[in-house]
């Protein structure tokens, strides 16, 4: 006869491995969630200890531009590494509106290419908009080609506007997108290919997480659209625009920093469009897109 309390650690097992049973499913999701987000990551940049990437799948050299050359970057009085100060460890303190503009090359980490182009970048900022920025448009992060008449995208705070206005554009050949030859501030907002968001949560005190992403560019044959995500959720998109651009390929950028004030942390960059869902996913890394590594 088997005494009863003999049955106990028996029953337990059971217990625990029904209870871990119940659990394996959304535990199996998260992981392949994860693991899909991770073979996406083209470049990853902490700035814990230097202006250059940690991960890039080409070359995680950051640059600046000197004349027509790119030089190597390096901390300066217009662009600091702060230690520490980070969303999640260190972060780049940019602490004046100032020259030095930090860029990666792309090289395949933006993948832009003339037949079919998506990606998404992904970055925290920390800066009160309306105290810390100086007079003028702030461009925390563009992507930029030979020619900006060829193509732009960027983000930007209004230079007018109080509280000012937070924006996503992307801005194909210039005869698309401007045929009258206009002022970016005078063509009406609902007429810019762009997202805006009156009263984003930008502060001295948190951290903001930014996302956008960048769909089917110069592919004729599916939907070119653009979206942006404010920690985690969709603010809004950019569709029904022809996204025809004309990049030489080999001098495609992604600039930090043009006449931003604040700090920037965990740059980000991936191979296609994230969906909503992964967004939220990346927002939510409890130590930043470093948990994407191998």
């Amino acid at each position: 006869m088997t005494h009863p309390t003999r049955m106990l650690p028996a029953a337990l097992v059971a217990l625990t491995a029904s209870l871990v049973a119940a659990q394996v499913p959304g535990a199996g999701a998260d992981a392949e969630a994860r693991a899909k987000l991770a073979k996406a990551l083209t470049l990853h940049a902490s700035f814990d200890k230097g202006l250059n990437a940690d991960f890039s799948r080409a070359d995680k050299a950051c640059y600046v531009q000197r004349g027509t050359e790119l030089v190597k970057a390096a901390p300066n009085d217009d662009v600091k590494l702060a230690a520490g100060a980070g969303r999640f460890g260190g972060a780049l303190h940019f602490p004046k509106k100032g020259a030095t503009r930090p860029a990666f090359k792309d090289g395949g980490v933006l993948g832009y290419n003339a037949k079919s182009w998506s990606t998404t970048v992904s970055a925290w900022l920390r800066l009160d908009p309306d105290k810390d920025l100086e007079p003028g448009y702030c461009d925390p992060v563009q992507i930029t080609g030979d020619d900006n008449k060829k193509g732009y995208i960027f983000l930007e705070w209004s230079k007018d506007e109080t509280p000012r206005y937070f924006r996503y554009a992307i801005r194909p050949l210039y005869p698309i997108w401007n045929p009258t030859g206009a002022a970016w501030h005078e063509i009406p907002f609902e007429k810019r290919p762009m997202v805006q968001v009156a009263r984003a949560p930008f502060s001295r005190e948190r951290w903001t997480h930014v996302a956008f992403t960048v769909e089917n560019v110069n592919d004729k044959t599916r939907p070119q659209a653009g979206r942006l995500y404010i920690d985690g959720r969709l603010q809004g998109s950019i569709e029904r625009w022809n996204l025809t651009f004309d990049w030489d390929p080999a001098r495609v950028l992604l600039v930090l920093g043009a006449a931003y004030v604040g700090h920037i942390d965990d740059l980000a960059v991936f191979d296609r469009p994230l969906t909503p869902a992964e967004v939220e996913l990346l927002f939510g890394l409890r130590t930043g897109a470093r948990e994407l590594y191998p």
